[in-house]
């Protein structure tokens, strides 16, 4: 019942904030197309999952996502095994084999709980690094090829180029002034009157005519491959599609209840385990797609509804014709929108000391029994050492390219300095008041409770 009334309260919001703010839930839902359209519109040339496919079913899941959540959370592709896969032209069937591994391995993680456990042990400095380290990867690694490629594609890159660049840098300024709508069908536009005007040019591109969609099945080939590369995916998912996007959840929409690590592990198995078998592209949740949904107007999953709907009318109705729709999208458009969007998830690094989720502490006012909520002050060294620990995760992920190598850098700093602090209150404190090191450092008497309570809970149901 709990879970039925959530979603009505969800489905109010998404209703009264639409009605409320057209205009900016429908460029909210365009926010994150800077991520989609490249990956998908080449794996689909490359043969390595099906585009009408993908429509459907992604639009299917953003419809879900959207009822089930209520907040703008994407639906997007899984980056690791979208790039494995268009580097080495992986068939249909090892991507979705990929995308599959991936899958089952986050379902095992989320109903076991080891992924909430996971959470609970890892700091928030260091999730606020793997946010940073996303946002700035994807602000200077692919966008900047896709605003490049646009001085040779097209007659007017201040057109195609630096005049979206300025709506939708004024659209950072000012949350009310939607501009990527906008900014979508005027450089689609300009991109479609380009090749009309150059019909024997090297990319010559057709409107899209009626194609229905026609779904088949796709028995995974589970290579090695194909495991590899789900394997590689594991870190970014669970690390930047549940972890982090669930605290981001948290700190851009606080007046909605932010989805649980489970649940969001949860989705994106489902959805993928269901959507492989048919082609459809692996896909995931994101930090950086909510921030970018988020910083483009969107503040409820009407967002996504809408975008969901669009995209299962385009794979019913056209199916496989829209590869030139998507091809003449202006590559300078894509890189701007990932700019943005790498922008806004960098900011969150900026409440890391005011303001972040485990500095607030429950204080119960003695006149009243409503529990309230109570800022912690924290001293001038926890501060320098909360900033070390996420400079430390970014770093890692900028300089080698892996959140993985990130997160471990970050745990490794914060451990050092939990170490340290352990080791100088035991030379301060009595041999009787001693406990063992690395059971504060690596955490687990955190793991041992929280089995001791799940255990507590299951005897008592």
């Amino acid at each position: 019942m709990a879970f039925l009334s959530r979603i009505r309260r969800f489905n109010r919001n998404n209703a009264s904030t639409l009605r409320r703010s057209p205009l900016s839930e429908m460029s909210g839902a365009l926010g994150d197309l800077g991520t989609l359209l490249p990956l998908m519109i080449t794996l689909a040339v490359n043969g390595s999952i099906s585009l009408s496919t993908t429509l459907v079913f992604s639009g299917m899941f953003n419809l879900i996502t959207g009822v089930v959540f209520g907040i703008p959370l994407p639906v997007q592709p899984m980056k690791a095994i979208a790039a494995a896969a268009i580097a080495s032209h992986t068939s249909m069937r090892e991507t979705m084999a990929a995308g599959s591994v991936t899958s089952i391995i986050v379902l095992v993680l989320s109903l076991t709980g080891l992924l909430q456990w996971f959470t609970r042990v890892i700091p928030v400095p260091v999730i606020k690094g793997i946010q940073i380290g996303a946002g700035l990867s994807s602000s200077s690694l692919p966008a900047l090829p896709f605003c490049g490629r646009c001085l040779g594609s097209f007659p007017s890159p201040w057109i195609t180029g630096f005049g979206p660049s300025r709506l939708s840098f004024c659209s950072l300024r000012r949350c009310a002034y939607p501009a990527s709508p906008f900014v979508v069908i005027l450089t689609d536009h300009l991109g479609f009157e380009h090749h009309h005007h150059h019909p024997h040019g090297p990319h010559h591109h057709h409107l899209p005519w009626f194609g229905i969609w026609q779904p088949y099945f796709v028995i995974p080939a589970w290579t090695e491959d194909a495991i590899g590369m789900g394997i590689a995916q594991l870190p970014l998912t669970t690390l930047n599609s549940v972890i982090a996007a669930s605290a981001l959840a948290a700190d851009l929409l606080p007046d909605l209840p932010a989805p649980s690590v489970t649940a969001l592990g949860t989705s994106v198995a489902l959805m993928n385990l269901f959507g492989c078998w048919f082609g459809a592209m692996p896909v995931c949740h994101g930090a950086g797609g909510l921030a970018a949904q988020y910083r483009f107007g969107a503040r409820s999953g009407a967002s996504i509804i809408l975008l969901g709907l669009f995209k299962v009318v385009l794979g019913l109705v056209f199916g496989e014709t829209l590869f030139d729709l998507f091809g003449a999208f202006p590559h300078s458009l894509l890189g701007i929108m990932v700019v943005a969007a790498g922008l806004e998830l960098a900011k969150v690094g900026q409440s890391l000391n005011h303001g972040a989720s485990d500095l607030w502490e429950t204080s119960v006012q003695q006149e009243s029994r409503n529990p309230l909520r109570r800022h912690r002050d924290i001293s001038d060294e926890e501060r320098s050492e909360r900033w070390v620990v996420m400079l430390m995760t970014t770093a890692g992920i900028l300089a080698f390219k892996n959140d993985a190598v990130g997160f471990l850098a970050g745990m490794f700093c914060h451990w050092a300095y939990r170490i340290a602090e352990e080791m100088e209150r035991r030379r301060l404190s009595p041999r009787s008041e001693r406990t063992p090191l690395l059971s504060h450092s690596i955490g687990l008497t955190s793991w041992i409770n929280y089995r001791a309570q799940i255990n507590s809970a299951n005897s008592s149901a």
